[in-house]
């Protein structure tokens, strides 16, 4: 189920990452989640949420709690 809204991520994403690295876990999902659309009901959204997290692993570093932007 592709995300809308950053309301509609998992609360675990917006509880741990600031606005823009959910709005970039939010656009990589949405958009792992058309590419791997012929995979099975579970196989496509475990795919999907790490592909997103890889997204944000890319532009932002976690120190201690915090995420920070590399």
């Amino acid at each position: 189920m592709p995300y809308a809204r950053l309301e509609d991520l998992p609360a675990s994403v917006r509880a741990h990452l600031p606005a823009h690295a959910q709005e970039i876990y939010r656009a990589a999902f949405n958009s792992a989640w058309e590419g791997y659309a012929d995979r099975s009901a579970e196989e496509h959204e475990e795919i999907a949420h790490r592909i997103a997290w890889a997204a944000v692993k890319h532009s932002y570093r976690k120190e201690g709690e915090q995420w920070i932007v590399r």
